[in-house]
């Protein structure tokens, strides 16, 4: 079964950018779509974006003009580029696969912080 694993996080001060990377492990992402998601302290987990085998992505409203992603089919990892992070943009962000087994990540934190 295929594991994901996410990196790249940390602090950053408004403004700035980080990117994240998720990489799978014991399998390929195949044909499924892929996605972030993040959670914030006391919040739901919230959808930030998707992206298909073909590269064609979809973005929660919060992140349109500021987060990228992207996909690596040849090495199984895809990528969150985001830019002028917001205080609000604090959360851990989870690498998921849908499909019918879902997969998720164990998650990376990001702070965005003065």
């Amino acid at each position: 079964q295929v594991q994901l694993m996410e990196s790249g996080g940390g602090l950053v001060q408004p403004g700035g950018s980080l990117r994240l990377s998720c990489s799978a492990s014991g399998g390929t992402f195949g044909l499924n779509v892929l996605g972030w998601y993040r959670q914030a302290p006391g919040a739901q987990r919230e959808l930030v974006g998707t992206i298909t085998r073909d590269k064609t992505t979809a973005y929660a409203d919060f992140v349109k003009g500021r987060f990228t992603l992207s996909r690596d089919n040849a090495k199984n990892t895809i990528s969150l580029q985001m830019n002028n992070l917001k205080p609000e943009d604090t959360a851990v962000y989870y690498c998921h696969r849908f499909g019918t087994i879902p997969t998720w990540g164990q998650g990376t934190q990001v702070t965005v912080s003065s």
